[in-house]
């Protein structure tokens, strides 16, 4: 396959826009698969960049508020990769990741050399080991870049990519990363991002859940829930999370910022990593029941607070 848009590859551009310091007309082309809550405020912090951004989704119009922004919109997943010297995908599962990367008209159809595959989404390692082995026999090259942290991160580019994979790619890819997050990291070969965006949302959804039970039960003891609040937000367990999600448990609005639903797939992710290696972890077991609840009462697509609602 040729060169994006005319241009020697992407290593090439690479090595140009680094020389030039980095003008807009040097930036890579840059692809972006999947239009949700992350995906949309990406891709328009990339576009406000500089970078010239091709966007496709599923579903397409979601792709207008970035088309909006400045972005073309393509057909297939295989016409952004065709297009594109560096193609980013945010996608919801490992079952949509692979969907796209090997279905028809997918990633892996346009898939040659000189061009770079950046995964952030959420997935295990075995999937990210799999679409890695198809793209490197392809001949292009392939990140594993999971980030964390949420919409209000993603819309204010203080997100943290966990990647692994090849590490030229990684470096090709600083400036866009440095665009849409505050930090990132090279962990190693791919696998390596998975597992530690695994750890973290398990960390992350045991905490959550621990304090839903905390809120429940100084409700039932007659406490006054802003004290609660008060006292967590003030002492050694403080946290930004809890300061922003404890207000949302109180009022029992959850306008989602991170998908319960998406919670649960990581927990369930890592309780299936956990049991692979031996690991016990009865905690974060218990969490992931608490979640599984709140999905069965129908509260999967609002944030991930809303494990609060099985007490409500």
């Amino acid at each position: 396959c040729g060169a994006a848009h005319g241009r020697t590859s992407s290593s090439a551009a690479f090595s140009m826009l680094r020389m030039s310091g980095g003008s807009a007309a040097d930036k890579p082309s840059i692809g972006f698969l999947g239009m949700g809550i992350m995906g949309v405020p990406m891709s328009q912090n990339l576009i406000k960049a500089g970078y010239s951004v091709t966007v496709w989704n599923r579903s397409p119009e979601k792709c207008a508020p970035v088309v909006k922004a400045g972005a073309a919109q393509a057909t297939t997943a295989a016409e952004v990769v065709k297009s594109c010297d560096i193609t980013f995908a945010m996608l919801s599962d490992p079952a949509a990741a692979e969907a796209v990367a090997f279905g028809p008209q997918g990633v892996i159809e346009a898939m040659c050399e000189g061009k770079g595959y950046v995964d952030i989404s959420t997935v295990d390692p075995a999937c990210a080991v799999k679409i890695a082995e198809a793209i490197r026999a392809k001949g292009g090259s392939y990140l594993e870049a999971p980030v964390s942290g949420s919409k209000k991160p993603a819309e204010d580019g203080a997100l943290i990519f966990l990647c692994g994979g090849d590490k030229k790619l990684y470096e090709q890819c600083i400036d866009a990363f440095q665009v849409m997050g505050k930090k990132h990291l090279f962990l190693g070969e791919v696998g390596a991002g998975a597992k530690m965006k695994l750890v973290v949302n398990m960390v992350m959804g045991s905490m959550l859940s621990a304090y839903s039970e905390g809120l429940a039960l100084a409700s039932a003891a007659d406490l006054r829930i802003d004290d609660v609040m008060d006292v967590v937000n003030n002492g050694a367990i403080a946290c930004p999370m809890f300061s922003i999600k404890g207000p949302q448990m109180k009022t029992g609005s959850y306008p989602p910022a991170f998908p319960l639903k998406h919670a649960q797939k990581d927990m369930k992710l890592a309780l299936l990593l956990a049991d692979e290696l031996g690991v016990a972890l009865p905690t974060s077991a218990a969490a992931n029941e608490q979640y599984k609840a709140a999905k069965g009462r129908g509260k999967g697509d609002e944030d991930f607070a809303a494990v609060h609602s099985n007490y409500e």
